[in-house]
């Protein structure tokens, strides 16, 4: 069925639905605040702070550096692959159970994670991890969304974008202090303390929203979902591998597409399908999905390419790498601050149309980069990718919700945040199998090489971007009250 095109602000639909203990006082609304910004802050934490320390743990783990990617597309996968499960849980168990198990479950991985003796034991703890981080931010934004009155909502959300571009800030620094001076370990059990305040704020400060009788699970096209994916990655983690298994590398894509096709073929026919394809007929979802997709594959990657060339390419410490990230995440937050004026100014198709091939310029710019460069040079130009990137980011977040009634608000959201992370996974993968492919030894020089070739083929695949935001109309103007970041 075909979502009508309406505001964001229409009535709520869900409004029969049962809501135990919301947040009627300003103390509540403020506790709902700090419980959700502190779930965005360790998430972001948490995703930051390794890459700092691929290098050492690589080294601790008797892997290659590049071999680590493993550890990483792992819990961005599975975020991606159980994120649409989450409207589900919150309309069947209810938003405060299903929050704290999942902060819970995100605890318990990062202490696997911390005490884990080899690389597939560590995969496994990130996997563990995912499933709880899988369910943090979908209900946080969906809690926010129902929660808070429309006229505070923009200031709710950036408040909230704010710690978590704290986490991001904080994660590079931190991580690079503690390899450099403690261990690595310390990096992901630094997040049991932080999980265990969040379960008591949780108990606290959480309402309770959940439907009487909660629509059926598609569990069919959860698992087609998922499968699919982890099938697409697996085909790309053995590309990598040396030699290449053409032939099982062939069979798992193939396998793949077959999946991914059953499930289009079967959320045609179902009432209630896991992601909700429907959506993809307004223009300005289609367009924000497709966009974000292509954007993150080419940029996602950025951040471990720009550790390795660092620390193994330059021989950086690990915390002067970690220092370097710190004004990346500082131009993003500065970023969040522009958006509004930028897209009232520009509107939604000239700014993503010129914003994509700045961000592609800079990207192509690091290929200029080498041990000789000054750090302040260095500093600069990383400062001005995280704002263009920051930038990106935001306005490709808020873009799908503009023409949405509010009732598909939390599908949408289900959808932005599969293929944000999806696309993450796959972003991870494609720059380290390129880099991989680039590298003819490893000396020093060698991963500077590859690090230069490799950005420049990102940038083409970012510049590419540029296409599907050119299918917006011109006239497209943003909702000021649409959910940010």
């Amino acid at each position: 069925m075909v979502p009508d095109v309406a505001p964001l602000s229409a009535p709520d639909p869900l409004a029969g639905a049962v809501e135990a203990d919301g947040p009627t006082s300003r103390e509540r609304y403020r506790g709902l605040l700090w419980l959700v910004a502190a779930a965005f802050f360790m998430q972001a934490l948490d995703s930051t702070v390794v890459n700092t320390a691929v290098p050492a743990m690589a080294e601790a783990l008797k892997v290659t550096p590049l071999g680590m990617r493993t550890a990483l597309t792992s819990y961005v996968l599975t975020l991606a692959i159980l994120i649409p499960a989450s409207p589900w849980l919150c309309d069947r168990f209810g938003t405060r159970r299903v929050f704290g198990a999942a902060i819970i479950v995100f605890g318990l991985g990062s202490l696997l994670c911390g005490i884990a003796q080899t690389l597939p034991q560590l995969v496994a703890a990130r996997v563990l991890q995912g499933v709880g981080g899988a369910s943090l931010m979908p209900v946080g934004r969906y809690v926010l969304v129902r929660s808070i009155d429309r006229g505070e909502f923009v200031r709710a959300m950036s408040t909230v974008a704010t710690f978590g571009l704290l986490g991001s800030v904080l994660g590079p620094l931190l991580g690079g202090a503690l390899v450099e001076f403690t261990s690595w370990r310390l990096i992901f059990l630094i997040n049991v303390p932080v999980a265990i305040a969040g379960v008591w704020m949780n108990r606290r400060d959480m309402p309770e929203y959940r439907l009487d009788h909660a629509n059926r699970f598609d569990l069919l096209g959860f698992l087609l979902f998922g499968a699919a994916s982890a099938l697409l990655l697996t085909a790309s983690e053995l590309a990598g591998a040396t030699p290449v298994p053409w032939s099982r590398m062939g069979l798992c894509a193939l396998a793949a597409l077959l999946l991914g096709a059953i499930y289009l073929w079967h959320s045609r026919r179902t009432e209630h399908p896991v992601a909700d394809l429907a959506l993809l007929r307004v223009r300005s979802v289609s367009v924000a999905l497709a966009g974000g997709l292509f954007t993150r594959l080419g940029i996602s990657g950025m951040f471990l390419l720009l550790v390795l060339f660092l620390q193994v390419g330059c021989g950086w410490s690990p915390l002067a790498a970690g220092l370097m990230m710190v004004p990346q995440a500082l131009g993003s937050i500065m970023a969040k601050w522009a958006v509004n004026r930028a897209l009232v100014h520009y509107g939604y198709r000239r700014l993503l149309l010129g914003n994509t091939l700045i961000v592609a310029a800079l990207l192509a710019t690091f290929a200029l980069l080498g041990p000789a460069t000054p750090v302040w040079l260095i500093a600069v130009l990383t400062f001005a990718y995280g704002a263009f990137a920051g930038l990106q980011y935001t306005t490709m977040n808020t873009l799908i919700y503009v023409d949405l009634d509010i009732r598909h608000a939390s599908m949408a959201s289900s959808m932005a945040s599969t293929v944000q992370y999806l696309a993450m996974s796959f972003g991870i993968a494609l720059a380290t199998l390129l880099m991989e492919f680039m590298l003819t030894g490893h000396a020093h020089e060698n991963y500077v090489m590859a690090f230069r070739w490799t950005v420049l083929l990102l940038a083409l695949v970012t510049a590419g971007a540029s296409r599907v935001f050119s299918r917006l109309r011109p006239e497209r103007r943003p909702d000021l009250a649409a959910p940010s970041d």
